[in-house]
């Protein structure tokens, strides 16, 4: 088992920046690819950026690319999304992720936070 604990979101206004933690505990945390997701009221859970386990590999969806980025600290058992030049399309409830594969972190995790809301003001 895996347990993830998001923390960071908040209120921000548009432009701003805002970076979200997730720690997670239970497993070798370097042996997993971490991603987060995003899920806005009436809408379906989308894809937005994951890593590798050694943090080589960085990927992100084009709604975000440019705009946010993705880090580990596989000392901290942590990984990080930095994001700046936020929008109020940008508001929704951010989930971390973490799964073995590479491949199914970014479409089907076996674990998953809880969750931590960012609001984006215009």
């Amino acid at each position: 088992q895996v347990q993830l604990v998001e923390s960071g979101g908040k209120l921000v206004q548009a432009g701003g920046s805002l970076r979200l933690s997730c720690a997670a505990s239970g497993r070798t945390f370097s042996n997993y690819a971490m991603g987060w997701f995003r899920q806005a009221p009436g809408k379906r859970r989308e894809f937005v950026a994951a890593i590798s386990g050694n943090g080589r590999l960085p990927v992100y969806a084009d709604s975000v690319k440019g705009r946010f980025t993705i880090s580990r600290d596989n000392v901290k058992n942590t990984v990080y999304l930095q994001m700046n030049s936020l929008k109020p399309d940008d508001t929704a409830i951010y989930y971390c992720a973490a799964d073995t594969s590479f491949v199914d972190v970014r479409s089907a995790p076996g674990y998953w936070g809880r969750g931590t809301q960012v609001t984006v003001s215009s």
